[in-house]
């Protein structure tokens, strides 16, 4: 499972002119899912960002998680992040999980993050989505867990 987390002051993910998700501090996670993931990946993957030390504590160190200060967090699909560009110039997607199985994966980080944290919000997977975000830091992390 991929995914990049961006530590922001605001976030919303905009589908058709509607606001369907947004969040005030906290964390925008993008995640794809890749064709070997299953569930033990997307719990791996919560846990690991509900867990991540990279808010500051009042020494101003990043030593603090996203359950240690309460904030959102906002998931997002983006297959794009399986992107591969070593053949060309044209990205190839071929590295991310086929729709269905994307999907299904996509709703267990949501269902396994709304299990553990009280603010979780979302986007819609497959929509063209606008996303409206302000990066705190700038903090951007990409993880990638298999």
């Amino acid at each position: 499972m991929i995914a990049l987390l961006q530590r922001v002051s605001e976030a919303r993910v905009v589908v058709a002119g509607d606001t369907v998700g947004q969040i005030g501090p906290g964390l925008l996670m993008l995640v794809c899912a890749e064709p070997s993931d299953g569930e033990v990946q997307a719990l791996r993957l919560v846990e690991k960002v509900l867990k991540l030390r990279i808010f500051a504590d009042d020494a101003g160190k990043m030593n603090l998680s996203l359950q240690d200060v309460g904030g959102g967090l906002l998931v997002v699909s983006q297959f794009t992040l399986a992107a591969d560009v070593s053949g060309g110039n044209r990205p190839g997607f071929s590295g991310a999980a086929p729709a269905a199985q994307g999907r299904a994966q996509y709703e267990a980080v949501l269902r396994l993050s709304r299990e553990r944290h009280p603010d979780v919000q979302s986007g819609v997977f497959g929509a063209d989505m606008k996303l409206h975000l302000i990066n705190d830091g700038p903090v951007t992390i990409p993880l990638r867990l298999s």
